[in-house]
């Protein structure tokens, strides 16, 4: 339940940032270099201004926080939604037609997992700002996000692999196939609504996951511009002043980040106990 509150709280924040956040981190004419690395609780005319304090160029943390986790959070569920689409499918088409097809996507599944995530995702991302350097900023989010994906749908792939090779011997299978079903009509109406529950729960797992692989590739320069107020953005910005005093410019951000994973990586576990038949 206090998992749930915070990731409530979180999704709720980063959905109406515009209306929760006392500043806006994107409003270049409300930033002032004189307000930079001012500490937390800096009080000015007699009221706290802000509350978490800000960072290098003046931008007030608690906002860029909030902000921070609208991007973190958009980019990890676009990634995973773009790896469940392809995995699933990829999973589906491989344990139900089985033979040559089978034997190729999952010899693809070995090469892939064969690399760290955490590479095949820097190469992609670097190669990507390389080929457009002076790219679009939605440009450089489709990047991150299509370099998060490739690295991501072989888990959903194997997953539904194994439970359509156990799903496609069953009698419902094996009727429909009888009466005439088409192939494709059978994996779409009656295998895929029943290996659906591992899915799930592994979706919710690889959001955590996707979130911090997104933090790791900004805090990097790979990932988001450096214009954005992103979760890795700002634990990068703030390791450059660690040393010198100016903890809390990486410290909150780092501490928003290991909220978000875990509040989502249990809600993931309570997902998986309520959907396995044998601890009802």
């Amino acid at each position: 339940m206090v998992a749930a509150c915070i990731a409530l709280v979180c999704i709720v924040s980063a959905l109406f940032a515009d209306w929760v956040a006392p500043h806006n981190p994107f409003d270049l004419a409300t930033l002032d270099l004189s307000d930079a690395r001012l500490p937390p609780a800096w009080i000015e005319g007699g009221s706290t201004k802000f509350l978490l304090g800000t960072d290098d160029q003046g931008r007030d943390i608690l906002s860029a926080l909030i902000y921070g986790s609208r991007i973190s959070l958009s980019v990890g569920l676009a990634s995973v939604i773009l790896s469940v689409a392809i995995g699933v499918s990829m999973g589906l088409l491989a344990g139900f037609r089985g033979g040559w097809l089978d034997a190729f996507l999952m010899r693809l599944c070995d090469v892939m997992l064969s690399f760290p995530a955490i590479l095949v995702a820097l190469l992609i991302a670097g190669v990507g700002r390389a080929m457009f350097p002076n790219a679009h900023e939605s440009l450089a989010f489709g990047v991150l996000i299509l370099s998060i994906t490739l690295t991501g749908w072989v888990q959903y792939a194997r997953t539904v692999r194994g439970s359509t090779l156990v799903e496609r011997n069953k009698e419902y299978v094996q009727a429909a196939r009888v009466t005439g079903v088409a192939p494709l009509r059978i994996m779409r109406r009656h295998v895929l609504p029943n290996v659906l529950g591992p899915v799930l729960v592994l979706a919710t797992i690889q959001v955590a996951t996707a979130i911090i692989t997104e933090a790791t590739l900004s805090f990097l320069g790979v990932g988001v511009p450096p214009t954005s107020p992103s979760l890795g953005t700002l634990i990068g910005v703030g390791n450059d002043y660690l040393f010198s005093g100016e903890w809390w410019i990486t410290i909150f951000p780092g501490l928003m980040l290991v909220l978000i994973a875990l509040s989502v990586n249990l809600l993931g576990d309570w997902l998986r106990d309520a959907l396995n038949p044998r601890l009802r």
